[in-house]
């Protein structure tokens, strides 16, 4: 497995797109607009995991993932492993390389939103508060890595 900034990879751009796009139903457009922004920024950033050239688990760094507190910036988001490739520490490890990564270009605190509870925790988030997601219904869990 290899994890890869897709600013290393920038042929991988349409296939990360379209993998994203797949998984959550953002179009591809968007994912590629944020991906070529990432190009010529620290955030947004964009990463994938390959395991014999498929990707098979991505995540991205944006300022904002959806939700009121435009304070919390910024946000892991899309963070996918593919079904198949799920309890092996993929999500672990892509989590553990972008905090890192972001950590060198001086972004030391980061913020995620999700429904999970117990997941992130392993690997060093922290339940920060309740945020309200833009068209939902009920407040999501914010974390916090620092």
């Amino acid at each position: 497995m290899f994890i890869v900034k897709l600013i290393e990879r920038r042929d991988l751009k349409q296939k990360a797109a379209e993998w994203f796009n797949s998984k959550w139903g953002i179009s591809t457009e968007a994912y590629l607009e944020s991906i070529e922004e990432s190009f010529s920024a620290v955030v947004p950033s964009w990463y994938v995991c390959l395991v014999d050239g498929k990707i098979v688990a991505g995540a991205g760094v944006i300022e904002n993932d959806f939700h009121n507190r435009k304070d919390l910036t910024p946000n892991v988001c899309a963070v996918y492993t593919d079904a198949e490739y799920r309890s092996r520490g993929i999500a672990g490890r892509l989590l553990d390389y972008i905090c890192a990564d972001m950590k060198s270009h001086g972004i030391e605190t980061l913020y995620l939103l999700t429904d999970h509870t117990g997941f992130y925790e392993r690997y060093g988030w922290e339940f920060f508060c309740m945020v309200q997601g833009d068209g939902e219904e009920e407040p999501s869990r914010m974390y916090i890595h620092r």
